[in-house]
């Protein structure tokens, strides 16, 4: 017997979750633009996701505003600017929530949550605060609708570092409660 492995999702349910992606790395923008106020990628990364959550199609455009914004993330981190470079993966992550696939894999619980946890982790190097501190924020503006498409999937993977850690705290907030880790793993 097979086990079917496809996840209900529609356009709406798509957008939503870019949606929140988007606020997630709208909020720390500043950190990055303080930083290097000429590099556009990430805001042009947001941009995108905001276009797809706000109606546009989905486009290669969204593809190519999240790999720039992911060369902007290296550049940021390779000058020592750490809490630049993971604002910069939450605007990657913001444009790619709009790739979310229809599949029953914890990998894919990055596409709804990668924006949020590198958010949190720019917020906590940055000095601005303890990312704990800031993940109800961040909770927060997951619609119910948010994390209804959240339920549907396995609970976030195992690994990833702190962003991993701020990724599975998240992930159990705004789930909410009866999330248990797959002990296969």
């Amino acid at each position: 017997m097979t086990r079917d492995t496809r996840i209900e999702l529609g356009l709406e349910e798509l957008r939503a979750v870019t949606a929140y992606a988007v606020a997630c790395a709208r909020l720390v923008l500043p950190v990055f633009e303080a930083c290097r106020p000429a590099d556009m990628r990430p805001s042009a990364a947001v941009e995108a996701g905001r276009a797809f959550a706000d109606g546009a199609r989905r486009s290669r455009v969204l593809r190519e505003c999240a790999w720039a914004a992911l060369r902007s993330a290296r550049e940021a981190a390779d000058a020592g600017e750490i809490a630049a470079g993971q604002v910069a993966r939450a605007a990657a992550a913001a444009a790619g929530a709009a790739y979310l696939h229809p599949l029953a894999d914890a990998t894919q619980v990055k596409h709804i949550l990668g924006s949020a946890a590198h958010a949190a982790r720019a917020i906590e190097l940055s000095g601005e605060g303890e990312a704990d501190g800031h993940l109800a924020t961040l909770r927060d503006l997951a619609t119910p609708l948010v994390a209804s498409v959240l339920r549907r999937y396995p609970a976030a993977p195992p690994g990833g570092g702190r962003v991993g850690e701020l990724m599975r705290e998240l992930d159990r907030t705004v789930r909410g409660p009866g999330v248990t880790e797959d002990p296969s793993r």
